[in-house]
């Protein structure tokens, strides 16, 4: 019993170590602290490059087990492009998808195993553990993009009213980027850093359409999409820049706003069924129950 125990305790940690490496060490802030010279910040300092050594060594050795599954191009190139989606530009980041979802396999085939939990049905229990481990990291990072594309919905107000300030103030577009990817960057956000590539592909002699274009293809949101159809537009027609954005701020917000009231709406539908389930039976219990008991002991009397 004890052996089952270490072993479920070792397989477990070595997949959540797995998954918070990935994550954090892909969110860890790259710029160097303030202070460097301060005991705390080189303590920090120290403790945030052996973390990023660790992540690094530990993909190398996930990274290995790449090959074993059997893949085509068109799926690794599907899967690169979700992985971009996510935020995981790194050339290693399929490498690491694929030899964790091996690890992930075995891992959890092992865990049936000394666990004891296929006593019954063994090779069904094995084909489900191996085929939750198999699936599990598409979920993850399908749940990954979801909430990256949440938080770019959520940042995208504040973004176009930065470049409104900034157009507005003199600056040109490709200046204005720049100024609001400074500013954004403070907060850490996703929208931030995917502005952060247009700004990188301009300044490495990308046109202007063509880097706000890559920007709609890798975050695929329907808002970002809107944003850059009517950016390109301007450019063409030689429209006001900032009339623009306005035009596409305003209508954001009634969007935004039109999806508050849906919500609102649609609440005195979905409380019906807690209602109806636990409120009311609960309700009629409090209400009835003692006049039936007192009921019965009349008739009981009688």
């Amino acid at each position: 019993m004890q052996i089952a125990i270490l072993s479920f305790f070792a397989v477990f940690m070595l997949i959540a170590g797995a998954g918070l490496l990935v994550t954090y060490l892909r969110n860890l802030p790259e710029q160097v602290p303030d202070e460097v010279g301060s005991p705390d910040s080189k303590k920090r300092f120290n403790l945030r490059t052996t973390l990023q050594d660790a992540g690094r060594r530990f993909g190398v050795v996930v990274g290995k087990f790449e090959g074993v599954l059997p893949k085509s191009q068109a799926e690794t190139s599907v899967l690169r492009q979700r992985l971009i989606r996510a935020g995981y530009r790194g050339d290693t980041a399929v490498k690491m998808f694929y030899g964790g979802q091996f690890v992930l396999m075995v891992g959890m085939a092992i865990l049936v195993v000394v666990t004891g939990l296929a006593k019954s049905n063994y090779l069904l229990v094995i084909v489900a553990s191996v085929g939750f481990g198999f699936l599990a990291p598409g979920i993850w990072l399908g749940r990954k993009i979801a909430s990256r594309q949440k938080q770019i919905n959520r940042y995208l107000p504040d973004l176009i009213d930065l470049l409104i300030i900034c157009v507005e103030a003199g600056l040109s577009l490709d200046q204005a980027t720049a100024r609001t990817v400074e500013e954004l960057n403070k907060d850490g956000s996703a929208i931030a850093d995917e502005l952060n590539v247009v700004v990188l592909e301009q300044r490495v002699g990308a046109l202007r359409s063509e880097a706000w274009k890559h920007l709609a293809e890798r975050t695929d949101v329907e808002s970002v999409r809107n944003l850059v159809s009517m950016l390109v537009q301007s450019e063409q027609f030689g429209s006001s820049i900032a009339k623009t954005l306005r035009v596409h701020s305003e209508a954001l917000r009634t969007k935004r706003i039109q999806e508050v009231e849906e919500q609102a709406a649609k609440t005195t539908v979905k409380i019906l069924f807690p209602l109806v389930l636990f409120i009311f039976p609960s309700l009629f219990l409090v209400t009835l129950g003692p006049a039936m008991i007192l009921t019965l002991e009349t008739l009981q009397k009688q």
